[in-house]
């Protein structure tokens, strides 16, 4: 199974940011979208970084009561991971899982093409097993 056939399902809808936002922005952005993260993206909508919740948790650390005024560059974090529609899903739960992260924004043709998390993995991995479950049941019950 490959990373296109989670974004035909969820849609290849991206909720962006730019980096020089401030986090009160993007938190309103988030919320209002029910998101967990944003990808961060430059003049020509290429990631340059990814803003999560955890990445503001942190922030309250470090700004306190200044963090909804702090530029979302200081808490993003600048070293994007991405994948293609083309890649195989277990090969991206496992980057996901060696590197720790949630959120890979996809990129096709050098254009960003969608957001998959680990959910999505996890939603269409899960999926795939039923189905080889039900196919499995159905061949013993007809032999």
């Amino acid at each position: 199974m490959h990373v296109e056939q989670i974004l035909k399902s969820k849609g290849s809808d991206v909720v962006t940011a730019r980096a020089s936002e401030t986090v009160a922005q993007a938190t309103i952005r988030m919320e209002a979208n029910a998101i967990g993260a944003l990808v961060i993206v430059d003049d020509e909508e290429v990631p340059v970084g990814i803003l999560s919740e955890r990445d503001i948790a942190h922030g309250i650390n470090e700004y306190g009561p200044h963090l909804s005024a702090t530029p979302i560059s200081l808490l993003m974090s600048g070293d994007v991971v991405t994948c293609r529609p083309g890649d195989l899903i277990a090969d991206i739960m496992a980057t996901m899982t060696e590197r720790r992260i949630r959120h890979l924004p996809v990129i096709d043709n050098g254009k960003l093409a969608g957001l998959v998390s680990i959910g999505d993995m996890v939603k269409e991995r899960l999926n795939e097993i039923e189905g080889e479950a039900n196919a499995l049941r159905s061949y013993i019950a007809g032999a």
